[in-house]
């Protein structure tokens, strides 16, 4: 099966609704075959008390495209990611403008993802290097 680019960044959009990704703003712009990006709005919302870019959430948005990006590699209807440890290293400070995470694929095993999240600045600087392990798991039966 090939790659669909567009398909994989509406179904990442479409998980967002009514979620911490849309408070937060998250939106999915680019995928391949071994990364995805999305970008998150630098402002008020998501600043600490000094007016800078909060780590909560820039590593609220790693974990997001972390996550999201297991999901490509999974068979979404038998089996589902949760992510199970995230380490985030924050190198720059940032006031207002837009943040882009890019998450891409270190380790791909049957049942344990590790990921290397860049976020970046609008000039391509690092603000924070994240590094998300994910776990994959079958998918629970829903009960009535």
């Amino acid at each position: 099966m090939s790659f669909d680019k567009d398909k994989v960044l509406q179904r990442c959009n479409s998980y967002g609704k009514n979620t911490l990704m849309e408070t937060l703003e998250i939106q999915f712009i680019d995928a391949g075959e071994d990364f995805l990006t999305a970008t998150m709005p630098v402002n008020p919302r998501v600043h600490q008390p000094m007016g800078l870019l909060h780590g909560g959430a820039s590593v609220a948005l790693a974990e997001s495209v972390g996550s999201a990006a297991s999901m490509m590699f999974v068979n979404g209807e038998k089996q589902e990611v949760r992510g199970i440890e995230i380490s985030a290293n924050h190198l720059r400070s940032k006031r207002e403008g837009v943040v882009t995470a890019t998450a891409k694929i270190i380790h791909k095993g049957a049942s344990i993802h590790l990921w290397e999240i860049r976020i970046v600045d609008e000039e391509e600087k690092l603000v924070s290097l994240c590094k998300l392990t994910t776990m994959v798991l079958p998918r629970k039966k829903k009960h009535d």
